[in-house]
This record gives C-alpha cells, structure tokens and sequence, in this order.
C-alpha cells in the first residue's frame, strides 16, 4: 500500500498548544513520525534579563500554569546555589507542601484528560472533582488557586497558618481515598487493559537513548528522580526516613504511565503529611539582598521529570543568562520509539502519555535571519505573520488582510 503523510497541527483539537505532527503511514499502521517544535515565541528567557531577581520569579511561574511553582523552585535553587545559601528551616519545608499539591493537581488534571481521550468521561469528572481539593488547598495555603507566587531567593514568600494546614491534611485523606478508587478503576478495567496495555512501549534502553525523563522514563524501569538522587530542602530527610519513594515500573506502555502518575499521587500525600506534622517553627526568609557574581544549576522533579534552570550573575541587580529546560523538551524525541508500528488512532494516547507542556518546551527570542543583533518585537513578528499571510491569501485570489484597519 502506498505510504501516506497525515500532519497533525499545528493547529489541531487535540492539541492544547501549537505543535507540528507529522505521520507517515500504511494504511491504518504508523511507519514513521516527525515532530516540529518552535510554535509558541514568548521570549521568557531574554525578558528574564530585563528583571530584578527578586522579580524573576513572578516571571518564570507564567511559564507554564500546571508547572508554576516547578519553575520558581528550579530557578530559586540556581539563585540559591551562586549565593551559596540555604532557605531557613521552616521554609525548606513549606516548599515541597507547595510543589506537592502542584503534582497531585498535575496529576490528577491529566488523568481527566487521558480518561476524556479513550471516551472514558466518568474519569475525566471524577478526576477533576477531586482535583479541586487539590486547588482548595493551595489556596488555603498560599491565597492562590495557580501561581501561588511562594518562592524566592532564600525562602518564601508567605507562611502558612495552622488553619490552612488542617484543611489541607482534611483534603489529603479525601484525596488520598479518591485516588485508590482510580487506581483501582484502572487496574482492574479490562477495558482498560484492553485499550492501554502494549500501546506506545518505551523500553529501558530507549528511554536512556532520548534522555526521557519522569513519569515518562521511570515506567521504563528508568530508577531516576531528582527528589531523592540530589535531596534539596525537606525531600532528602523524609526520603531517609522511608517516608516516600520513587515509582518505578518495568513495562514502559501506556498503561504503566498511567499507573505510575496515580501511584505518584499517593506518595505525593505522604510527603505533604509528613511536611505539615514535622515542620518547624522560626523565620521562612534567609533576606537575600543581592546576589553576587557567579553562575549556578538549579533542578526540580517537575509533574513531567526534571527541570532545569542555569543562570550567570554579573553582580548587577539582573541576570545576564537565564536557561531552561522542561522535561517535556526531553520526552517529545520518544515518539520516534513510540509511534512506529502503532494504530493511527493509538497515536493520541501514546502522545498524551507523556502529558506534553508546549509552553514549558518553547521559549523562544527571535533574532532576525540576516545576522543581525536586532531581537525582533511583537510588532515586527504581526507585521510578518501579516505579510505572509497576505501572501498566500493572493495566491488564492482573495483580498488581502489588514489587521490595523478600524472596525466599523
């Protein structure tokens, strides 16, 4: 049978953010995939540098809305890491209560949408009601439903009250009950078995080949989790103290994703537990002033792996770099181990199963292609999108389009 292209996207229902796929297939069977990435030009990284440090934060967390305190976190650490300082005691605690909930809430969000892809629809609402216990909590805690605006250099920002703790240890019980029932509902669906299991395997090898990384990689039987393997803050001693673990699954298929992520959920629970019963009382700022010359790493166990945030200090009251990377940079390339082989119709779920975050991904400062410095701005890039766009609308014998032109 004669092979056939199918792009998805950019621009497609599936997907939540632009993104290019590209299937070459047999008949119904997928041969080969492309992935284009490069569709979403915020330029973060290049404003980052035309912020004070202590606004940086604010920045990074409108990133990504799931991953708005994974960023912060990364980044602080970097910030904290030229300083050579740690946050006092109460606030090393703080922080993973914050970045905990973000994973259940990440979690969770993806579980709805994976159960609304396979038209499993009581999943999808189940999971997104129970996820409001998640987004309750941490506007209890921090006055935020999303970019809660926790972290900085050296600390946090708010503390928490007895109050909001309680709910959130009232929360957890519920959530915790909730998520056993899913964890249930998917592995002892047959349905689920049926649609999910052998789809999209990522074997170990591969999964070290494209660098994959969390709930993407460990599934694979990949035993990394940047949590435990370089302890910051409270993680490493409830780690020792055999309060939590890392998830770690040997079948690598889509199925084992998903059981990973809701296995992840309660151990998620775990580390909030033990944070709120064991935190300590004292001061939840360090009053970091300057940050001197000097360049550091920062990373994070985000929802989808690890982040990594590298930033170079001049001594000035700015960064003179600031350099991300999402997980999902790392887990896009799996497709090419993935899909091939693959039903069409099972391309969806073995895209989803990575839980992609384009606007994580790209973060792009557009420089103008004849060599010069010049970054070009928002007006210059509609001036072209215009220009382009006018371009193909006379090819097809329309009128041209004028954004600017007044509406009457």
């Amino acid at each position: 049978m004669k092979e056939t292209i199918i792009p998805i996207g950019p621009f497609h229902p599936l997907l939540e953010e632009p993104e290019l796929f590209t299937l070459k297939v047999d008949g119904d069977t997928v041969i080969d995939v492309d992935v284009r990435i490069g569709w979403n030009h915020r330029g973060i990284e290049k404003l980052s540098q035309g912020l004070t440090w202590d606004q940086v934060p604010f920045l990074i967390e409108r990133i990504c809305g799931i991953c708005s305190t994974s960023h912060p976190y990364a980044c602080v650490l970097a910030m904290e890491e030229i300083c050579d300082i740690e946050a006092p005691p109460r606030a090393q605690y703080i922080r993973p209560v914050v970045a905990e909930l973000e994973r259940i809430h990440s979690h969770l969000l993806w579980l709805g949408l994976a159960g609304h892809f396979i038209g499993y629809n009581t999943v999808f609402m189940w999971a997104w009601k129970y996820r409001e216990l998640t987004l309750d909590s941490l506007e209890q805690l921090t006055g935020n439903r999303n970019h809660y605006a926790m972290f900085k250099a050296g600390g946090v920002r708010r503390d928490f009250s007895q109050k909001a703790m309680d709910f959130t240890m009232k929360a957890m019980d519920e959530t915790e009950k909730a998520t056993k029932m899913f964890l249930g509902a998917v592995l002892d669906d047959p349905v689920m078995h049926k649609r999910l299991k052998g789809v999209g395997v990522l074997t170990y090898e591969d999964a070290i080949q494209y660098s994959a990384v969390g709930p993407t990689s460990r599934p694979s039987g990949v035993d990394h989790d940047a949590r435990r393997d370089d302890p910051f803050d409270a993680y490493g001693i409830s780690h020792d103290k055999g309060v939590w673990k890392a998830i770690v699954l040997q079948d690598g298929d889509v199925f084992a994703k998903a059981a990973c992520r809701i296995l992840e959920i309660l151990e998620s629970i775990k580390i909030i537990r033990w944070c709120i019963e064991n935190i300590p009382d004292g001061e939840i700022d360090a009053g970091v002033k300057e940050i001197p010359a000097g360049e550091g790493c920062g990373h994070y166990e985000a929802p989808r792996g690890e982040v990594f945030h590298y930033m170079r200090s001049d001594g000035s009251n700015f960064p003179i770099r600031h350099k991300v990377r999402a997980p999902t940079y790392n887990n896009l390339p799996t497709y090419k181990a993935t899909c091939p082989g693959a039903h069409i119709a099972d391309v969806a779920l073995i895209t989803a199963s990575i839980d992609p975050c384009y606007c994580c991904t790209e973060r792009v400062g557009v420089v103008d292609k004849l060599g010069t410095k010049h970054i070009l701005t928002q007006d210059d890039l509609t001036k072209l999108s215009v220009k382009k766009t006018n371009e193909i609308r006379r090819k097809l014998g329309k009128t041209t389009y004028d954004p600017y032109a007044k509406m009457i």
